[in-house]
């Protein structure tokens, strides 16, 4: 049998495990970033505007067909994550070469198209500080920029439109969000997944085919 000063030992060890197991998932946890949906805020429009001018001034306007506010925040009384999507809508391949150069010199980091073509993807600077001489720290958001009629373009306007003339589907879709964030709070493919249904039956209505369709899945898990 185990002497006490062994069983002293032991159950040290045992503390130790139990310490080490709620770090690890503290941490692992943090790593992972939990999914928050909240009730509309009016300042996302104020937001995107913000942004939008300051793109702007930096951003060639011969270059650019618009600056739209697209995703969840961008429509009145849906409930979101609290992040502004913008889309830069460029008229062809050779301007969008130009402002993704332009873009650059603010900071952000091109990082392709993530499997859809004709849209590209950004990665913001460091801490969302710009490099536009003002130090200022930015909200979150996520910017593209899209070649006009690309099927990346077309899903992000199609959905916005849609919701913005159903506001009985705003709130169908916000509670679906609020409820699949709760259910999967870190788990964003299952997030994206159980919107999928919803997105695709709006889109259908839209009358995308089934091509496009297939190519807006992947683009929603991006």
């Amino acid at each position: 049998m185990p002497n006490i000063r062994q069983l002293e030992i032991a159950g040290i060890f045992e503390v130790a495990a139990i310490f080490f197991c709620i770090n690890f998932m503290t941490i692992f946890m943090k790593r992972k970033n939990k999914i928050i949906v909240v009730d509309y805020k009016p300042k996302w429009a104020e937001q995107f505007a913000e942004l939008r001018d300051l793109l702007l001034r930096h951003v060639n306007e011969e270059d650019i067909i618009s600056i739209e506010h697209v995703g969840s925040t961008s429509v009145v009384g849906l409930k979101a994550k609290p992040i502004i999507d913008l889309d830069i809508i460029v008229a062809d391949a050779e301007r969008m070469k130009k402002v993704i150069a332009q873009l650059a010199k603010l900071g952000y980091k091109h990082i392709g198209d993530l499997g859809v073509t004709g849209r590209e993807a950004f990665k913001r600077p460091p801490e969302n500080i710009l490099t536009d001489g003002t130090g200022r720290k930015w909200f979150e958001h996520h910017l593209y920029v899209c070649q006009t009629g690309s099927i990346g373009l077309r899903n992000h306007l199609a959905l916005r439109d849609y919701l913005r003339e159903h506001p009985e589907k705003v709130v169908e879709y916000g509670n679906l969000k609020q409820d699949l964030a709760e259910k999967y709070p870190y788990d964003i493919d299952a997030y994206i997944e159980g919107k999928t249904d919803f997105i695709t039956n709006v889109l259908i209505e839209m009358g995308l085919n089934e091509n496009d369709l297939s190519i807006i899945r992947k683009d929603n898990e991006n």
